[in-house]
């Protein structure tokens, strides 16, 4: 039977300071900062704010990483009134921040290894409650500490419901090593572990983790994802997560020119590309159901966010790969039906169409599982068939049951004219009668001498 998939009715995030501020033709809230009253200003727009993330830093030129670390933790402790403890993983935050001897951070900040950063936090917050303190906790790092390396830490916190905010950057691949492919790197995405060449290089379909969703099973208090494209949503949902206790994470698209490909002027177009295509899926989920959406205005097609960007250039050139393009946009037509990004009644007929038809696993990850399981069934098919025997008798059938006691003097019971070997306590036959017309006979079988091997213990002996 086939089930209708539709678009669940999800409510719109409701961000207090986004009604109070108007969109003017710039298309960004810079003038409306100035006309606003303070209590409407994002963080960023106060000459006063605690500026976490410092100048003199090392990040390169349009590094969503540095963006998205300054407003989070700025706003972090803004609600904490600068009573935080921030503690950062191994990777490119951590490297372009603290060239030894220097630090960029001004806030009281620790470095823990590649992926313990969870860990080192929850005893950092357990410290703080031993003295009798109520400094908050924030740990922080990139997708390749979170999503690989650091999961086990992270999925520990979450399981004990540590009072932590984990926030990860994504920028979808190891930067700060090379750009290797992470967990957390898209498919077709070409990276320096990834398929160089090929029919289909780049990353492959159905591998990686949605670290936010894998969060929310956990059923922890406080669970979104934001971009650095929207400085209000991101201010937004690190603010509501510090009004929770226990667990939380905040899961933030953070664009990398020099891994993506891309111009570094345009960190903030792609980061809401992404968004917009619906590629990535901005919410909030609290006790892990999903609460609220960033509601898309029209959905743009996938290629726009694709083709700007070097390491998808082989889906352009030398031609169109139609087929791999189609997959992506499945991907992005899932994510608005799933999680109810945009209204039916606000889609055109025709992109109606297509985002309900989406298919519900796009990646194919079920259809190589069900492969492998065919595959499998299949050999041990084969192999069965293969081990069975050659040679039967029509409408005979024989019970192997062995009797201790023959074995060990070495007798056998023997089918004198057809050489089968079976025991007093099982059935046979000398005649071409089947075994249902008549009993055996003490004269239809014979004692046969079998020569048994003694064992090891028996030699011994």
């Amino acid at each position: 039977m086939k089930v209708e998939l539709g678009i669940p009715a999800t409510r719109e995030t409701d961000i207090p300071s986004r009604d109070a501020v108007k969109f003017y033709q710039v298309g960004s809230y810079a003038v409306g900062n100035r006309l606003a009253d303070v209590i409407d200003r994002s963080i960023q727009s106060d000459p006063h704010r605690f500026n976490s993330l410092t100048s003199g830093h090392r990040a390169c030129q349009g590094c969503g990483e540095a963006l998205g670390a300054r407003y989070a933790l700025d706003t972090a402790m803004d609600a904490s009134d600068g009573d935080l403890v921030a503690v950062n993983a191994t990777g490119c935050l951590e490297v372009f921040s603290t060239p030894y001897p220097e630090s960029a951070w001004t806030v009281p900040w620790l470095h823990s290894l590649f992926g313990n950063a969870p860990a080192v936090a929850t005893g950092v917050a357990a410290a703080m409650r031993a003295k009798g303190k109520e400094t908050r906790v924030v740990a922080q790092g990139g997708d390749g500490g979170t999503v690989d390396i650091g999961m086990g830490c992270l999925s520990g916190m979450f399981e004990r419901n540590d009072d932590v905010l984990y926030i990860c950057y994504d920028n979808e691949a190891y930067m700060n090593t090379g750009v290797q492919r992470s967990g957390a790197t898209p498919p077709t995405a070409r990276t320096a572990t990834t398929q160089p060449v090929g029919p289909k290089p780049g990353n492959v379909f159905g591998q990686g983790k949605d670290m936010a969703r894998i969060a929310m099973a956990h059923e922890i208090p406080y669970v979104a994802t934001a971009t650095v494209a929207d400085l209000r949503d991101l201010e937004y949902k690190v603010r509501k997560a510090m009004e929770f206790h226990g667990a939380r994470y905040i899961h933030v698209l953070v664009p990398c020119p020099l891994g993506w490909g891309t111009p570094s002027n345009e960190t903030i177009k792609l980061a809401r590309l992404a968004t917009q295509t619906g590629f990535f899926p901005v919410f909030e989920a609290e006790a892990g159901e999903v609460t609220s959406v960033q509601k898309i205005r029209r959905p743009a097609p996938i290629e726009e966010y694709l083709k700007t960007q070097r390491r998808f250039a082989h889906l352009f050139k030398p031609e169109r790969d139609e087929e791999t393009l189609a997959r992506l946009q499945a991907i992005c037509d899932r994510n608005i039906r799933r999680y109810g990004l945009i209204e039916e009644d606000m889609l055109d007929e025709d992109v109606l169409e297509r985002v309900l038809s989406a298919p519900t696993d796009p990646e194919g990850r079920y259809a190589s599982i069900r492969q492998a399981a065919a595959q499998t069934k299949r050999a041990k098919a084969e192999s069965a068939a293969q081990s069975a025997p050659t040679e039967k008798l029509p409408d005979e059938s024989f019970s192997t049951v062995m009797r201790p006691e023959l074995a060990r003097d070495g007798l056998l019971m023997a089918d004198a004219s057809q050489g089968r070997s079976h025991t007093t306590a099982g059935s046979g036959t000398a005649e071409d009668r089947p075994l249902s017309e008549r009993r055996m006979d003490e004269d239809d079988v014979v004692l046969a001498e079998v020569e048994v091997v003694p064992s090891v213990e028996e030699e011994q002996k």
